[in-house]
């Protein structure tokens, strides 16, 4: 492990493209340097048809008479006529498409309306929506408590909602308009608010089998106390403690279960990067890892819950169904360098297949806290993949820091984030791409960023730079809503 090579200074980008494919036969002198993902397909070998060579005493009977008109006639109905088929094809998915689809992939569709709108619309301030609902069913978890506001379209704040009459139902509804499936549904509690609140929202017990928004109103007092805290998936366990490690110089290897929402993805065969799992059907990695072809889903299989590379060449892997890169990622300056993957079928979780918790707002990561990167990625720079998973220990560097004249001269950006150690000799590198860099925090490990580039690996001055998951955590939420 150390960070990112790729495009030219200044600096290198963090994918998983090496020099020699990390586990197949060095290649013959002259052979392309690079493993070949999208191989073109062998040729195909050609065949001379035998003549027969004695003659037959029989006169050879003259050729049909049949004109090239004829002849050319014919051929254009036949074209003519797939390509007519092609085209009833063709409009035909479009017809199921539109109809079953009402909204494409980057919009909400405003309750049964028909009436699509960019996520960006959402919970704004203003009503875009034909009765509302972009202004209605905000929701979002505050804090490491995970406590559960909702957004007030009238006073334009977010308030925590009381925990009074506030039960399971409730909490379900709200994790599902978040995206997530009920089926991950961990718990709805009270607890007691770090901080005062003058305005709660509370439920209307007699309002009736409405909508719950439409119940919800803001009050000034909450008999009981305590705010809802909402668990929408139980997320950030580790079955290993990493307690015992201070800094681990150049990295260590890793055991099953120690990060279990790590996986790796892989093109053809080959690890190209790592990805974060943050529910049974969403991965988070960078946007840089699938740029241009390798925006395909299809191109692309998911591994879990498995240490060594060489391991993942006997098993099928998770099949991607869809890829979601942020719309305002920019390829030269790596601003907002994140994606996400949605799975063809849920990852089932284990001891060791587990998602990690995406940070919520409010929370606030310092300078020089312990974080934890984690990835299949080369061990020096210029290095191979490594065929095992390991993991070391950086501390956060301060954005201003980072952007010091002799570090990367104001290149970090509000989405980025760095770690790592000034003096050199721990790092992200090559193939850890899209990999998670984590912290834990009230006893969970929280998703801070996924990994990005950097200059060299583990070069002085140079640290390694990561997508700020705080920034992320609203796109990730509402892309997982759209695409339910």
């Amino acid at each position: 492990m150390t960070s990112p090579l790729g495009p030219p200074p200044p600096y290198y980008e963090n994918r998983g493209f090496q020099p020699e494919p990390p586990y197949a036969a060095r290649p013959a002198a002259g052979a392309p340097p690079y493993p070949q993902l999208f191989a073109s397909p062998p040729s195909v070998p050609s065949y001379v048809p035998r003549v027969a060579t004695h003659q037959s005493t029989r006169p050879a009977a003259p050729p049909p008479r049949r004109t090239c008109a004829a002849s050319l006639r014919k051929t254009i109905i036949i074209i003519l006529s797939i390509l007519i088929v092609i085209c009833c094809a063709i409009a035909a998915f479009f017809i199921w498409y539109f109809v079953e689809n009402h909204c494409l992939s980057s919009l909400i569709e405003c309750g049964s309306s028909g009436v699509c709108m960019s996520p960006s619309q959402w919970c704004d301030g203003v009503s875009d929506c034909p009765n509302g609902e972009d202004e209605t069913r905000c929701v979002r978890l505050f804090g490491p408590n995970f406590i559960l506001e909702v957004y007030s379209p009238v006073s334009k704040s977010w308030y925590p909602v009381c925990q009074d009459d506030w039960n399971d139902d409730y909490g379900k509804i709200a994790c599902k308009d978040m995206g997530y499936s009920v089926d991950t549904y961990f718990y709805s509690q009270g607890v007691a608010p770090d901080v005062s609140f003058k305005s709660y929202m509370k439920l209307n017990t007699s309002a009736g089998n409405i909508d719950l928004y439409k119940k919800l109103y803001s009050s000034g007092s909450c008999a009981s106390g305590n705010v809802v805290s909402l668990r929408c998936i139980e997320c950030g366990l580790s079955s290993k403690s990493v307690s015992i490690m201070n800094r681990i110089v150049g990295g260590s290897g890793a055991v099953l279960g120690q990060w279990p929402w790590q996986v790796s993805l892989h093109v053809q065969g080959t690890h190209v990067c790592g990805g974060s799992i943050i529910t049974p059907h969403w991965l988070v990695t960078a946007a840089h890892c699938v740029e241009g072809r390798l925006s395909d889903p299809h191109s692309w299989r998911v591994y879990a819950g498995i240490l060594n590379q060489d391991e993942m060449l006997f098993r099928s892997g998770y099949k991607v169904q869809l890829i979601i890169s942020h719309p305002d990622y920019d390829t030269d300056s790596k601003d907002n360098d994140v994606a996400l993957m949605k799975l063809e079928t849920p990852l089932s979780f284990t001891e060791t297949v587990r998602p990690v918790c995406l940070p919520n707002p409010g929370m606030m990561f310092q300078p020089n806290q312990q974080c934890w990167i984690s990835g299949w990625g080369a061990e020096y720079q210029g290095g191979k993949t490594s065929n095992s998973l390991n993991y070391v220990a950086v501390p956060l560097i301060e954005r201003s820091r980072c952007n010091a004249v002799y570090i990367y001269n104001g290149m970090i950006l509000p989405t980025m984030i760095c770690a790592g150690d000034l003096a050199g000799g721990i790092d992200s590198c090559q193939g850890d791409s899209g990999g998670p860099l984590v912290t834990h925090h009230h006893s969970v490990w929280w998703l801070v960023g996924d990994t990005s580039w950097g200059t060299g690996c583990a070069t002085p001055n140079k640290p390694g730079v990561y997508g700020n998951m705080t920034v992320f955590t609203d796109w990730i939420y509402k892309n997982m809503q759209a695409n339910r």
